[in-house]
This record gives structure tokens, sequence and C-alpha cells, in this order.
């Protein structure tokens, strides 16, 4: 299994936890970003992408570029993008259709989405802060990959690892995912112990004591 499929198993308030417990710097993106369906869930290492409204392009330029950035977007990452847009739809359909197929683990957008049935049909996990049906043609370009994005007052580096499920969105560093992922595994293995012994009918503080988990 690898790295990303091991954050991707773990819950994201796990993930919480553990970096709260280790002292580490608690990144957690805006909670008016999330999943176009509940069950969404996408991890692994980020690759970001920012962009800007740009009024001048026609048609087809707009989208030969945009179909330019569904090429670079690599397998086995979860796309994370600034759109600096409150207006269009940074993603849709045929976009997640061409993700998915790469072998892209999910998208993340601080902005908007359309084809929303679509793209939970797909089941490609997309995360984003609003619907629209809205396009980009002739008003949208990328304009940076790969650097430093800024969401919700928060840097998003591009060695960062994110998690991203209905509780949230939580971001590790490169340098603390390994150790993160597996106090995460320790910590969930234990709550299923004190899960089952509560199950057989042990008192939840009397529990606790033994697991100190909760």
């Amino acid at each position: 299994m690898t790295l990303a499929d091991r954050l991707q198993a773990c819950h994201s308030s796990v993930v919480h936890d553990v970096m709260k417990d280790l002292g580490l710097p608690l990144r957690v993106l805006p909670r008016s970003i999330v999943g176009l369906d509940p069950t969404m869930k996408a991890a692994g290492p980020v690759f970001t992408i920012r962009g800007r409204p740009d009024p001048t392009l026609d048609k087809h330029t707009s989208l030969y570029e945009w179909a330019g950035l569904l090429s670079r977007a690599p397998a086995g990452h979860v796309v994370v993008c600034q759109p600096q847009d409150d207006t269009r739809a940074l993603f849709g359909g045929l976009s997640a259709e061409a993700l998915k197929l790469k072998g892209v683990r999910g998208y993340i957008v601080d902005g908007g989405c359309r084809d929303i049935q679509a793209v939970v049909d797909q089941g490609f996990p997309v995360f984003a802060r609003y619907a629209t049906p809205i396009d980009i043609v002739c008003a949208w370009r990328a304009e940076a990959f790969e650097q430093p994005v800024a969401i919700g007052g928060l840097q998003v580096l591009p060695d960062d690892h994110v998690l991203a499920d209905r509780d949230g969105i939580i971001l590790v560093s490169a340098a603390e995912v390994e150790a993160v992922v597996a106090a995460a595994e320790r910590k969930m293995a234990t709550e299923g112990d004190m899960v089952r012994a509560i199950r057989a009918g042990e008192d939840p503080q009397a529990a606790y004591l033994r697991y100190r988990v909760f």
C-alpha cells in the first residue's frame, strides 16, 4: 500500500488529533470547500495550480490552455487549484473524466464546479466552494503550476500531502506525513478497540482510562 493509500484510509479528524498531539502546525482549509458528494474522499501529494481571470482570451485559446492544464496534472496526485475567481466553474464533467483516466486522485478548488451530477456519477472526488453553470471560456487562464498557493490564509506547498473527506481538508507537510500517517493508524486501531469494548458493555469512562482515546 502506498503512502497516499494509507493516508486515504485515515480520517481527517484523526489526522488532526495526532498532529495536535505531536505539536505540529494545524493547516485546515476553509470549511466552505466541501465534497460534491459527502462520500467523496481524496488523499495524496498535491499538485498546485494558480490562475486568474483573463477576458482577452478567445475561445480556442482558453479551451486549449485548459486541456493543457489537465495534461500537466500528474497521476497519483491531488490537484489543488487557487483560481482567484469567484464567478466561474473551474472544473466539470469532461475534466473529471480526463483526470480520473490519468490516475489523478482528486481535485480541490477554492472556487466553483459544474456538471455536478456527471462528476458524482463518475466517482471522481472533487471538493469545491460552490456550483455554477458559468464556464471559463474566454475568461480565465492558469498562470502558475507547482508553486505555493494561498487558500483561506494558508499556504499550500507543492510537496504537501492533503487528506479531504466529509469532515474537512487537512494538509500535512512532506517532512511529517510518514510519522503522521503511522500515528493516525495506531490511533484508529486503538479507537477500534475502544468501540468494541463499549459495545461489549464497558462504561465509557472506564474504557477511556484503559485506552486513553475518545
